[in-house]
């Protein structure tokens, strides 16, 4: 008698949690399809709720989203008070500091001016050579390899016009685009495209230097 309702009561303690479960999975399974066939709209699907029948909401007036307070207008638009700047901005270094992995590990502020200038310039090549180069080709001539095989020719880099062109200026057409240049905004970001302005300058300077142009401890090298 006592084995009979000791078996009993084990097979309820079984019974109770097998029963919780299999509840707990039905309401799970109802909760899908309540969610699933939920009132909803599908992308650019009009609306007869809102005045101006889209079901889209624009950002409310004065919001800005985390991480794009563009306070800085010579880093973000290549101007001050509207005029395009001629000098890249001091807070280009910070940005690229921030967003390249750096070997030194060291501080920005114990960082050499030399150094980061360089940095700016090997990040600037491998940016051209990415973005750039397929229509400018690797010295800015405008021979590009879809320039070679049909695509419309730009025009070099080393004409007098884009020398004296300030480099606000070479940053707003990779930001907005020119002629048959599409923009880039979407796809290189600030510091990035400051770093393709940079190596374009070297560009130009490279196809008219000479041994003046070289530091001194360098002219042994090219001299051999």
């Amino acid at each position: 008698m006592g084995d009979r309702l000791a078996r009993g009561r084990r097979r309820r303690r079984v019974a109770l949690p097998t029963t919780l479960a299999a509840l707990a999975l039905i309401a799970l399974v109802g909760c899908h399809r309540d969610m699933y066939d939920q009132p909803r709209y599908k992308p650019l699907a009009a609306s007869d709720f809102f005045v101006d029948g889209l079901s889209a909401r624009p950002r409310v007036a004065g919001t800005i989203a985390r991480g794009e307070l563009h306070d800085d207008d010579p880093l973000y638009t290549g101007k001050e008070a509207g005029m395009l700047v001629n000098q890249i901005p001091q807070s280009v270094y910070g940005a690229l500091y921030d967003n390249v992995p750096r070997q030194s590990h060291q501080p920005l502020d114990q960082t050499q001016p030399a150094e980061l200038r360089r940095a700016l310039l090997m990040r600037g090549r491998e940016r051209f050579d990415i973005h750039c180069s397929v229509c400018h080709g690797r010295t800015g001539d405008g021979d590009g390899m879809i320039v070679r095989r049909g695509f419309r020719r730009p025009p070099t880099f080393h004409q007098e016009r884009l020398h004296s062109a300030p480099v606000g200026q070479l940053f707003d057409v990779i930001t907005n685009g020119f002629g048959a240049m599409p923009d880039y905004a979407t796809q290189i970001t600030p510091a990035d495209r400051w770093s393709i302005v940079a190596y374009v300058r070297a560009l130009q300077l490279s196809e008219h230097a000479t041994l003046g142009d070289v530091p001194t401890d360098r002219r042994n090298e090219l001299e051999r």
